[in-house]
């Protein structure tokens, strides 16, 4: 699929090596700091590979999923389709605070940012959905060439010149009126950069 509409480099990969490079997603969104209770939204959910265990993290939380693609989304819907929690929406990433209409605890965009082409617009559009001590992570490749990211002897992964460092994560996202927290390491090639809605206490 080459459309404009979507991100570039951010197409959904093929299941078989993507779900061996996250083999244990529920690991992953604990390590970013989301527990039970949070109202969550996963932006660019995909095909909701993320988003099923975090249905059941949350537990009593809402889960919000957004894509812009019907039929990744579609996918996603019948995958958490047990879990009264999950909420599917078609929309563009951008125009978050359009589609959800209370303040959530956590925003979290997976392998998706390094297409966004106006990051920081984005990033003021989660800004808008948080609570007042919200989180937004961002999990992105870490910057290496693309021959170094082997998953099933094949090199993954969006172009070296579309990665970014968490550093470059930050350049973006502050000035939409967050503070970085932390960087967290969530695979072999990928980090998370957690930040907090500015003026929240910790």
């Amino acid at each position: 699929m080459n459309d404009e509409k979507f991100f570039p480099a951010t197409i959904m990969p093929d299941k078989d090596w993507w779900h061996v490079l996250w083999p244990d997603p529920d690991a992953v969104l604990s390590a970013i700091g989301i527990k039970a209770g949070m109202d969550v939204v996963d932006l660019c959910c995909g095909d909701g590979h993320f988003t099923l265990p975090l249905c059941s993290l949350v537990q009593s939380g809402q889960v919000w999923a957004v894509d812009l693609d019907a039929k990744l989304l579609d996918e996603a819907r019948q995958a958490c389709a047990r879990h009264p929690n999950f909420h599917a929406i078609l929309g563009d990433a951008r125009e978050l605070p359009v589609q959800i209409d209370a303040p959530v605890d956590f925003v979290f965009i997976a392998n998706a940012f390094h297409g966004v082409p106006e990051k920081t617009a984005l990033s003021s559009a989660v800004h808008e959905v948080l609570k007042p001590e919200g989180r937004f992570a961002v999990i992105n490749w870490y910057p290496l060439p693309r021959e170094e990211t082997m998953v099933l002897g094949q090199p993954r992964g969006p172009d070296a010149e579309l990665r970014m460092d968490p550093e470059d994560v930050r350049s973006a996202v502050e000035p939409a009126g967050f503070r970085h927290k932390e960087v967290v390491d969530v695979g072999p090639y990928h980090y998370a950069a957690i930040f907090v809605r500015a003026g929240a206490t910790e």
